[in-house]
């Protein structure tokens, strides 16, 4: 190994040099990451070529997506489809990536994502839209707080304005205002275009705390930029009721004849199952969300498109509704704050970027924001899918056999 790497690698050993420093002393993010792994391997007696086994261009990377690389892990990714979605923005058929190491869930979404297509298609709909960010306020009294809050109302087209010198893509929606005490918090709802909006509705919240703490004709300070009503990477029944990113509902009326020779059961049953086990098993449990498994679908598209993983949590709060019809099943799937986009974030990196490209989504859409809906309508329609064939499953009892199949190693000796 080259000497000035050696001596490096010697200091951080001394302590001389820490491993957050290697950038700013090597000038080089895939040196610097190379010397990490080294360092690493020397210190612990391990290998880590599998780490280093990357495409990945930390010069591309480095402050923007990640601090301290030492490489990159791989996930299986597989793909469903041809799901056939009928929305405003996402019309045909789409094939859909998920990014799982769980064995059976492609296998079951794919069974779903048949019945589903045979059926007609799902129908999607995304009915309401904004990133939200709601900053803590701190005032002297209840009468105070009460000002606060009519003169941000007052002042909302002001504030509104403010937004164009953050963004060109984001616009301030709303603002709810919500008090206890002396403390008020404002929940800000943006438009972000094709991103998921996080940091734009950061910013942007940012710029107006700042503005109101300069313009207010009273006392006020800001205590925390997020105040937890926004609600982010946290279950939150505020999010459930008014929305947070993508607020969609998908729905299909699956037939009696497909439920019949693709699900081996019947709409009488899998609504049986969804009424005990989603609703009423979910009522005892105390859960805030009433589904089967959302978030396993959720996760697999949001790891294979580059999303905010940790929003995996607010993104699966959701309702599998079912109701037995003459002519079949029909089932529907509420997801009151999917927050995804297209743009930003880990969006770039060039595997997610080609997972999005597979859809037709990747990148900015034209206008502005349709990309990100496309793509919100066929998460819905993916959800709906893997919703359906797990209640078909247990109402017919392969859960476990398809496990066992397919989650052990057993398909091969099977084949």
């Amino acid at each position: 190994m080259d000497s000035d790497i050696e001596e490096i690698l010697e200091k951080i050993e001394k302590g001389e040099v820490s491993l957050s420093r290697l950038e700013r002393i090597l000038g080089n993010p895939n040196l610097a990451a190379l010397v990490r792994r080294v360092y690493l391997e020397r210190k612990l007696g391990i290998s880590l070529s599998g780490i280093a086994s990357t495409i990945l261009d930390f010069e591309e990377l480095y402050g923007r997506n990640i601090e301290n690389p030492i490489g990159a892990v791989q996930v299986p990714v597989g793909v469903v489809g041809p799901l056939r979605v009928e929305g405003e923005y996402a019309q045909g058929d789409f094939y859909v990536p998920l990014a799982t190491t769980e064995g059976a869930l492609v296998a079951s979404i794919s069974r779903g994502v048949k019945a589903v297509t045979l059926s007609g298609g799902a129908r999607v709909r995304v009915i309401r839209d904004g990133m939200t960010r709601a900053p803590l306020l701190r005032v002297e009294s209840i009468v105070e707080a009460v000002r606060l809050a009519d003169w941000v109302q007052e002042h909302f087209e002001e504030l509104k304005s403010l937004i164009k010198e953050v963004t060109r893509h984001g616009e301030l929606v709303d603002v709810y205002p919500y008090i206890i005490g002396n403390m008020v918090w404002l929940r800000f709802r943006y438009k972000t275009g094709d991103a998921m909006g996080m940091n734009m509705a950061t910013i942007a919240s940012d710029k107006i705390c700042k503005h109101i703490r300069d313009s207010y004709p009273g006392s006020v300070e800001c205590i925390a930029l997020s105040g937890n009503i926004c609600s982010d990477k946290k279950p939150a029944i505020i999010n459930r009721l008014l929305g947070r990113g993508k607020y969609v509902v998908a729905e299909a009326l699956i037939t009696r004849e497909v439920a019949e020779k693709v699900l081996k059961t019947t709409p009488e049953a899998i609504h049986y199952v969804n009424t005990s086990k989603n609703l009423l098993g979910s009522a005892a449990a105390g859960s805030p969300s009433y589904n089967a498994h959302v978030a396993n679908i959720i996760a697999a598209v949001f790891l294979a498109t580059g999303q905010d993983m940790a929003q995996v949590v607010e993104s699966s709060l959701a309702f599998t509704w079912t109701e037995p019809r003459r002519e079949g099943l029909y089932i529907s799937v509420t997801l009151p704050s999917l927050e995804v986009g297209t743009v930003g974030g880990g969006t770039r990196l060039p595997t997610q970027r080609e997972a999005l490209s597979i859809m037709g989504v990747a990148g900015g859409g034209d206008p502005p924001g349709t990309n990100a809906l496309k793509f919100a309508e066929i998460v819905g329609g993916v959800v709906l899918a893997g919703e359906l064939n797990l209640l078909a499953s247990l109402s017919e009892g392969s859960l476990a056999r398809a496990h066992e199949l397919l989650g052990r190693g057993g398909i091969i000796g099977k084949s």
